[in-house]
C-alpha cells in the first residue's frame, strides 16, 4: 500500500467518532480476554467468536445499525445446540466457559446503551478469572494484568460520557484505580485462608510424563523430547553428584511378555508395616517442588528412612509408603506440591532371607523368550555354578553387566518397534538388535535376573538433574525420566542396579540425556549462528528462573507460610482465628484510611475555596440564606435584604472581595501565599464585624 492510500486511513483513525473509537477499543479488550481460551474451547466457538467480533467492528467502522432480535435469537440457539452437541451437556466447566465466551461476543451486538457495556465489562472480568481454571503460570498472570487493564480503561471511558477523552487519559485513570486497589489485593493474598483444593493447580493445567503403573517398550523414549520441568530441588548443603540422584516413582513387577505393570499397591507382601530401609551414612535434607504430573506416586529421592506403612500428609494430600518404598497417593497428583524430606543415598531394603513374598518377583510368562532363557542357563552353567547363595547374586549382576558392555549394545532414542514379527520381545532386543533406551535395558536385565533365579523388578522415576543451578535449585526435567532395576540379594535385600550405566555411563554419571535430532529450523540456526542459539537457550533459562520465583513465592505460598508470618509478628501459637483477627484488623485500618482520604478529598484545599467556605458559615450564623454556588455580590444583596442598613459594612466588604477576586487586578489565592495571608486578616475582620452585627440584630431587626 502506498503512502498516498495509507494516509486517509490514518486520518480516519485519528478522527473517528467517539462511539466508534470506544467500541473498537472494547472489542480489542474482549479479544485479548478471549485469546487464552482458544486452546480450551471448541474450534467452532473460536471461529464464531472471531466472526462476531469482526462483524461488530465492521458495523462500528461503517456506522451501520446493529442487528435486530431475530438474528441474535438464532445465534443463541445455534450456540446452545453446538455446545450440547460438543459437550453432551450445558452444565459444567467446559460447556459453561464455552457459553460464556459466546454470550460475551454476542452481547457486543446489543451495545445500545451504557448498561449494555457494563454487562460486557463484568462478563469480561469473570472470563479473566476462568483462565486460572487452566493455568496459573507467570505468563497467565501477566496476560491477566493486560486484560484487566484494557477492560478497566474501557470502563473508565464509559464513565466519561461528555466530550472525547483520549485513550491515554482513560488508561492512566484505570492504572491509578488499579494501583489504589493493590494494597487490599496483596493483603487478601497474604492472609486469606488457603483451603485445599481451592488453591490447587487446575487438573487440566498439569504436565505429563511417560511414568505410570504400566510400561511398554518405547514409553520412556516418547518423552525424551519433553524438556519441560518436572521438579526442582534445593539441598541444605552441597547437592550430591548426578549419579546419586534417583527419584523413585512407580515400581513394576508383573510382566506379560509385552508390558510391565505394578502390583496391587494395597497388597503388602511383608505385612501391614514392613521393616524400614537399612540406611547408611548421613541424611541429606532437601526441599522438593513437584510440578503437577498426574502421577499417583510422589517421586522422592531414594531413599527416605520411613518404614512401609508410614502415612504422611503433604498440603492436604494423604500419602502412604508401600512395601516397594513408593509414596502412593489415592489420586493422581494434579497440584503443585512442595515437600521437605530427607534421604540416605546408601541403603538397602526388604527381607534378608528368601520369603514367599518374593515369589512374584521371579514370575515370567511361560513359553516366551526361550533363547534368552537358554542364554541365561548357559551363563549360569559356565560362570555361576558352585557359588554360595550370598555370592551368587553379585556375581550374576557383574556377569550380565559385563555382557552389556561387551556385546555392542547401543543406547538410542530411536530403536524402532519391537515385537512386530515375533512375540519374543526380550529375545529380539537381548540377542538380535541390541538397540534400546533405558526401558529396554532395564526390562531385559530384570528378565535375565529372574531366569537366573534372582527376584528382580523395574523401578521408574527420574535420574539426574541439570548441571547448572537456577536460583539455587537443581532442575529435573521430564526428559530425565528413567527406568532402572532392583535385584534381591540374599543377606543384603533389594539393591539398585542401573544397566543403562553399563552402555551409556555419561547418562547416569553426568546426568546427560540423549538429545533428539534437531528440527530443520533449530539445525539451520545452530549452523548459521551458534551464538544466537546459545543466546536463546540463555533466555530460556532466564525465563525458567523467573518462573521458578513465581512458583516458589506466589503459587507455593501456603498455610504454613501464613502461620510463619504470624509467628514473626509475635503470635506464639498462630491459628486460623489469629489469621482472621489480623486480616479483619488490617482491612478495618485500610477502610478507615480510605474513609479519611475521602473526607479529606471532600474538603476545599485551595485558599479561595477555604475562604468561601468560611464566609458561607459566617453568613449562615447571621441567618442569611446564602448557598455555596452563589457569589459575593449575591451574598451582599441577601445580607442587605436580611438585616438592612446595619449590614452595609459587611456588604461592602463582600463587594470589595469580589473585585479583588474577579477584577482586573485579581490574584490567585492558591498561588500567592501573601494574598492568602491578607485574606485571612480580612476574614478575621469580617468575623469581628459579623459578631457586632449579631449583637445588634435584636435592636435593628424588623418585627
Amino acid at each position: 500500500m502506498s503512502a498516498g492510500t495509507a494516509q486517509p486511513w490514518r486520518q480516519r483513525l485519528a478522527h473517528l467518532p467517539r462511539d466508534t473509537r470506544d467500541t473498537l477499543f472494547l472489542l480489542g479488550a474482549i479479544a485479548a480476554t478471549v485469546l487464552p481460551h482458544i486452546d480450551h474451547v471448541p474450534s467452532w466457538c473460536s471461529a464464531l467468536t472471531g466472526l462476531i467480533l469482526f462483524w461488530r467492528g465492521l458495523l462500528a467502522w461503517q456506522g451501520r445499525p446493529l442487528p435486530g432480535r431475530w438474528p441474535l435469537l438464532l445465534l443463541i440457539a445455534t450456540t446452545a445446540g453446538l455446545t450440547l452437541l460438543t459437550h453432551r451437556t450445558l452444565l459444567g466447566r467446559e460447556p459453561g466457559i464455552t457459553m460464556l465466551v459466546m454470550l460475551m461476543a454476542m452481547k457486543t451486538l446489543e451495545l445500545r446503551a451504557r448498561r449494555d457495556a457494563f454487562v460486557v465489562f463484568f462478563l469480561g472480568f469473570f472470563l479473566v478469572l476462568t483462565q486460572y481454571l487452566y493455568s496459573q503460570s507467570l505468563l497467565t498472570g501477566l496476560w491477566t494484568l493486560i486484560s484487566v487493564w484494557a477492560l478497566m480503561s474501557a470502563l473508565v471511558l464509559a464513565q466519561m460520557p461528555v466530550g472525547q477523552p483520549s485513550l491515554r487519559l482513560a488508561a492512566a485513570q484505570a492504572l491509578r484505580t488499579t494501583a489504589m486497589g493493590l494494597p487490599l489485593m496483596v493483603l487478601l493474598f497474604v492472609l486469606f485462608p488457603r483451603i485445599a483444593p481451592l488453591w490447587g493447580v487446575p487438573a487440566d493445567a498439569v504436565g505429563k510424563t511417560g511414568l505410570s503403573n504400566e510400561m511398554q517398550f518405547g514409553a520412556m523414549s516418547e518423552i525424551a523430547n519433553d524438556d519441560s520441568i518436572a521438579m526442582r530441588l534445593r539441598f541444605e548443603g552441597p547437592p550430591p553428584p548426578p549419579q546419586a540422584l534417583y527419584f523413585r516413582g512407580p515400581v513394576l513387577s508383573r510382566f506379560d511378555g509385552r508390558s510391565w505393570r505394578a502390583q496391587n499397591p494395597n497388597a503388602n507382601p511383608f505385612g501391614a508395616r514392613g521393616a524400614a530401609p537399612r540406611t547408611r551414612g548421613p541424611a541429606l535434607r532437601y526441599e522438593l517442588t513437584l510440578e503437577p504430573l498426574r502421577l499417583s506416586v510422589l517421586p522422592l529421592l531414594e531413599s527416605g528412612p520411613e518404614a512401609p506403612g508410614t502415612r504422611i500428609e503433604v498440603q492436604g494430600l494423604p500419602l502412604w509408603r508401600s512395601a516397594e518404598l513408593q509414596w502412593l497417593s489415592p489420586r493422581p497428583i494434579t497440584e503443585r506440591l512442595r515437600v521437605e524430606a530427607s534421604a540416605h543415598l546408601d541403603y538397602d531394603s526388604g527381607p534378608l532371607q528368601m520369603t514367599p513374598g518374593l515369589t512374584p518377583y521371579l514370575e515370567l510368562p511361560p513359553g516366551l523368550n526361550p533363547r534368552t532363557a537358554a542364554w541365561a542357563a548357559a551363563l549360569k552353567r559356565e560362570r555361576l555354578q558352585d557359588l554360595a547363595p550370598a555370592d551368587f547374586g553379585p556375581a550374576a549382576i557383574r556377569a550380565v553387566l559385563d555382557h552389556i558392555r561387551s556385546a555392542e549394545f547401543l543406547y538410542t532414542l530411536a530403536p524402532g518397534r519391537y515385537g512386530e514379527s515375533s512375540p519374543h520381545l526380550i529375545d529380539e532386543f537381548w540377542l538380535d538388535r541390541r538397540l534400546g533406551f533405558c526401558e529396554h535395558f532395564s526390562a531385559g536385565f530384570v528378565v535375565v535376573m529372574r531366569q537366573l533365579g534372582l527376584p528382580a523388578r523395574i523401578v521408574t522415576g527420574f535420574q539426574g538433574a541439570d548441571r547448572e543451578l537456577q536460583d539455587g535449585y537443581l532442575v529435573v526435567r521430564n526428559a530425565q525420566a528413567h527406568a532402572w532395576a532392583e535385584v534381591w540379594i540374599e543377606g543384603r535385600g533389594w539393591r539398585r542396579v542401573d544397566p543403562t550405566a553399563a552402555v551409556a555411563p555419561e547418562r547416569v554419571e553426568a546426568g546427560r540425556t540423549l538429545q533428539p535430532v534437531p528440527g530443520a529450523l533449530a539445525g539451520a540456526m545452530g549452523q548459521w549462528s551458534p551464538a544466537l542459539l546459545q543466546g536463546l537457550q540463555s533466555l530460556r533459562r532466564g525465563w525458567e528462573s523467573l518462573n521458578n520465583r513465581w512458583q516458589q513465592y506466589v503459587l507455593n505460598y501456603s498455610r504454613q507460610d501464613q502461620f510463619d508470618l504470624l509467628k514473626s509478628l509475635g503470635w506464639s501459637a498462630p491459628d486460623w482465628q489469629a489469621l482472621g483477627q489480623l486480616a479483619a484488623g488490617l482491612i478495618a485500618a485500610i477502610a478507615a484510611a480510605g474513609a479519611g482520604w475521602a473526607a479529606w478529598q471532600a474538603r476545599p484545599h485551595d485558599g479561595w475555596s477555604r475562604l468561601r467556605a468560611a464566609l458561607l458559615r459566617e453568613l449562615q450564623r447571621l441567618d442569611v440564606p446564602a448557598r455555596a454556588h452563589q457569589g459575593p455580590r449575591l451574598w451582599a444583596q441577601l445580607l442587605r435584604e436580611r438585616h438592612g442598613a446595619a449590614a452595609e459594612p459587611l456588604a461592602r466588604q463582600l463587594l470589595a472581595l469580589e473585585r479583588a477576586r474577579y477584577g482586573a487586578a485579581a490574584t490567585d489565592a492558591k498561588q500567592e501565599p501573601a494574598g492568602w495571608r491578607a485574606r485571612r486578616r480580612w476574614l478575621q475582620e469580617f468575623r469581628a464585624a459579623g459578631r457586632m452585627l449579631r449583637n445588634q440584630i435584636p435592636k435593628t431587626s424588623a418585627p
